[in-house]
């Protein structure tokens, strides 16, 4: 499973409704509303990189009140501790 992280600019008058359109996307898993540079977060999760290009343009860059879209793929780093993360890689 890949991860990305989708920081969204909204309108300002539109951020509860287009959280909500985010959140029905489909391979959107998780959609945070946030205080800072961007207005919402979006969790992407899929199973290959070319679809995450598909959720982004073709989904989250299409729903209403969407300004402007910033993409990162997201890299899962397992404490050194963590006895079992050997056996969660390539899951």
């Amino acid at each position: 499973m890949i991860t990305a992280i989708v920081m969204i600019q909204a309108q300002n008058s539109r951020i509860p409704e287009t959280a909500q359109a985010l959140a029905d996307t489909d391979g959107v898993a998780e959609v945070y509303s946030c205080a800072g540079d961007v207005d919402l977060i979006a969790i992407v999760r899929v199973r290959d990189h070319a679809r995450i290009a598909e959720v982004v343009t073709a989904g989250i860059d299409k729903v209403d009140g969407v300004v402007r879209t910033t993409t990162h793929i997201a890299f899962k780093s397992y404490s050194s501790h963590d006895v079992e993360a050997g056996f969660s890689l390539g899951e």
